[in-house]
């Protein structure tokens, strides 16, 4: 990219997502829908819900070691932990500093970004001009959220859509050609309210009537949103392969925010992508935001989507309104996703007080964490 002093590649990959899941059959004894109807407007047939003893930092930490094993590092080759998220563990400190103790580093700067379901993106362009300009060698990137702890089960509006999880991606220099080849990012304050979260801020501090109101959940304007991030990702996605030297056709596959099956498939409609050349897993996870890029792009490898030599493109939109756009060059061996196999929940230091010592489980979902300690079929 112009302006790097050295190339940076992509060179490991992770996700995490809760065991617990959330089926459209489940939303239909919560609020007036079907199955049907979620399915045939969204494209989401379930998603995963953190349990009690999960949040945003320890889903993180996950999906950040496996992004370091699959790069072949050890935690403290980490030189900076970027997290990208709207549901952060608490308003301070970081989740990142709590992902970099929870995953043993010694000596990485740590720090979040609030870019909402860009934030991974924007991460990503973070990591990139810190490695570029030689501030780093090695960066940890993360997508992660809780967004069942923001998200009002009463209102049909939103808590169709939404899903907890994490992804992670290891950004390196190296001076081998590929890598990251263009990047755009946007930002369009006209729309900041289409998306937002009313309360709990300087602005709204929590009192008793911001919890009367229930404004401590995510309110959203859907056909609003719908128009402006079809336009936006579209051409947020041409600036990036621009700068990147690329046409449409250089680009073998599209891994676009997995908001609604809608919007992606406007998004290839408006590009000239055909479904084929796009990855979908929005039906199994729903809208996990800042985690929906990096999950898919995990899953996409490790299900043998990207090969050495490929040209991706990922995009993303989000409140602010937000956008952002990679176009890169996969080096890595897509056969590395192996290693992150090994890691698991319990490869994560727990601090003390790291949980609220009150579960923090929604309770509008209590009866899905009796279903599943009963063992009964999801």
């Amino acid at each position: 990219m112009a302006g790097s002093v050295r190339g940076v590649h992509l060179a490991g990959w992770g996700a995490y997502a809760p065991s617990l899941v959330l089926t459209n059959a489940d939303l239909e004894k919560m609020v007036e829908t079907s199955d049907e109807w979620i399915f045939s407007r969204t494209g989401i047939r379930e998603r995963r819900i953190a349990g009690p003893d999960e949040t945003t930092a320890s889903m993180a930490a996950v999906a950040g070691l496996r992004a370091i094993a699959v790069a072949g590092l050890q935690p403290d080759d980490i030189d900076l932990i970027l997290v990208g998220t709207l549901t952060p563990d608490y308003p301070m400190p970081s989740t990142a500093a709590l992902v970099k103790d929870a995953i043993g580093n010694k000596r990485a700067a740590a720090m979040d970004l609030a870019a909402a379901c860009s934030g991974f993106v924007f991460g990503y362009a973070t990591g990139q001009a810190y490695i570029g300009s030689g501030m780093a060698n090695h960066v940890l990137v993360i997508g992660a959220e809780t967004l069942s702890r923001a998200t009002d089960f009463t209102d049909r509006g939103t808590c169709l859509l939404f899903g907890d999880g994490a992804g992670a991606v290891v950004l390196s220099a190296s001076d081998e050609p590929g890598g990251t080849l263009g990047i755009e990012m946007t930002t369009e304050p006209s729309g900041a309210y289409f998306i937002w979260l009313p309360a709990g801020g300087a602005a709204r501090p929590a009192s008793d009537q911001t919890l009367k109101a229930r404004e401590h959940y995510m309110k959203m304007k859907g056909s609003e949103t719908f128009k402006m991030a079809v336009r936006t990702l579209g051409s947020t996605s041409l600036r990036a392969l621009e700068k990147a030297g690329l046409d449409r056709a250089d680009v073998d596959l599209v891994i676009p925010h997995q908001a609604n099956i809608r919007i992606i498939e406007a998004l290839g409609k408006a590009l000239d992508f055909p479904m084929e050349k796009i990855f979908v897993n929005v039906d199994r996870y729903g809208n996990t935001s800042a985690a929906s890029v990096p999950l898919a792009l995990a899953e996409a490898v490790g299900s043998g989507r990207v090969k050495k030599g490929d040209r991706l493109l990922l995009v993303a939109f989000g409140a602010g309104l937000t956008s952002g756009a990679i176009a890169l060059e996969w080096t890595a061996d897509p056969a590395a996703s192996a290693r992150a196999d090994a890691i698991g929940p319990g490869d994560v230091k727990v601090l003390p007080g790291y949980l609220d010592p009150v579960n923090p489980f929604p309770p509008a979902l209590e009866w899905l964490l009796e279903r599943s300690e009963q063992g009964s079929p999801k």
